[in-house]
């Protein structure tokens, strides 16, 4: 059996991490509690402690992409971290994106797995399917934000794309925040947001759910949007948006540029890693027209309170979050703690 993180001998290695790893299918993830919100709440709060604190290793990010196709969400990312802490821990998330899966081959758009090392050998010790662990990481990003940086009490919410991604940004919100009574969806294909609104009537019989006839009448006077789509083209302009918005702009292309340059406040995750691949804040840089000085925060730089959150009622803020790799790694790090906890998951031998 895969020792666990705390298991070290006195000479402070992993005694066993060089003869077998763990292995966590997405069922065995579930049964332990990892489709629910807070475990990846803490973890990700965990890691952006990390992240101010400096804390933290994380390359940026390759991009893989077939010569073959032109769409953005065409792409497979190795994002390898290393993560302090109490229990460091180091790895890699492996994940592809195809935009047409869903309507072309009825499979989830992305597909992951992480790779765990133990960080005193670096021999691997955990591989776990990454699917559900990404999306309620990227989930649990935006729900820290908008501890952080949302009106108090907000009632209301809005999604923009209905599919895995939107589905675990709502269960977020709605298992995070008891004011929340009510999520606008909007989908280019209803039968998305009709199949989403059916999940979440289900699964929180108390939340309302409006389905909306256009991104605009998603966004107009919603005090929290969120965006989770596979666009390439931006299409939300700032006369949408209403004084106290909160936007997180998940799906990263879809806001005007004219949105970095008039909201009161922008927010991202790492600047290093949204300077970049062409994204709105890299043209921004580029044109001169944007610039670290001119951003407000990195995200962990307010969960420590060395910048301030929302100040006022009426600030218009955007969360710009591209993605880190230390999020997945402190996720994959709780997971892995927790199945070592209920002996979950199948240990294999590495010889």
């Amino acid at each position: 059996m895969t020792a666990p993180l705390s298991s070290l001998d006195h000479s402070g290695t992993n005694a066993m991490a060089s003869t077998s790893l763990r292995y966590l299918s997405r069922s065995d993830i579930v049964a332990i509690g990892g489709d629910r919100s807070d475990l990846y709440m803490a973890a990700i709060e965990d890691g952006f402690r990390l992240h101010a604190a400096g804390d933290f290793v994380q390359p940026l990010k390759p991009y893989l992409r077939s010569p073959r196709t032109t769409h953005i969400a065409d792409r497979i990312i190795a994002m390898p971290a290393w993560i302090g802490g109490e229990q460091p821990a180091a790895g890699l998330k492996w994940i592809g994106s195809k935009h047409d899966n869903p309507a072309q081959r009825g499979i989830e758009r992305a597909s992951a797995v992480i790779v765990l090392n133990d960080p005193e050998t670096n021999y691997p010790m955990a591989i776990m399917e990454a699917g559900l662990v990404s999306a309620m990481r990227t989930a649990a990003v935006t729900g820290i934000a908008v501890r952080h940086l949302a009106q108090t009490g907000f009632v209301e919410a809005a999604l923009i794309g209905c599919g895995p991604i939107a589905a675990r940004q709502a269960q977020t919100l709605a298992e995070q925040f008891p004011s929340l009574k009510s999520i606008r969806l909007f989908d280019l294909r209803e039968a998305a947001a009709e199949d989403l609104a059916a999940q979440l009537r289900d699964r929180f019989p108390h939340l309302r759910t409006v389905i909306v006839p256009s991104a605009e009448a998603a966004v107009r006077d919603c005090p929290v949007v969120v965006t989770c789509t596979v666009t390439d083209k931006p299409y939300l302009p700032f006369h949408w948006l209403g004084r106290g918005t909160l936007l997180a702009n998940v799906s990263i292309m879809d806001v005007e540029r004219e949105v970095f340059l008039k909201a009161d406040k922008v927010v991202v995750d790492d600047w290093d890693q949204c300077n970049r691949e062409k994204k709105i804040i890299n043209l921004l840089v580029e044109s001169g027209e944007f610039s670290r000085e001119r951003l407000h925060a990195e995200l962990g730089e307010i969960v420590v309170g060395r910048r301030p959150g929302r100040e006022t009622d009426d600030e218009i803020i955007l969360l710009n979050p591209m993605g880190m790799a230390i999020d997945d790694i402190a996720c994959a790090r709780a997971v892995l703690r927790r199945a070592e906890q209920h002996g979950a998951g199948t240990v294999l031998p590495l010889f």
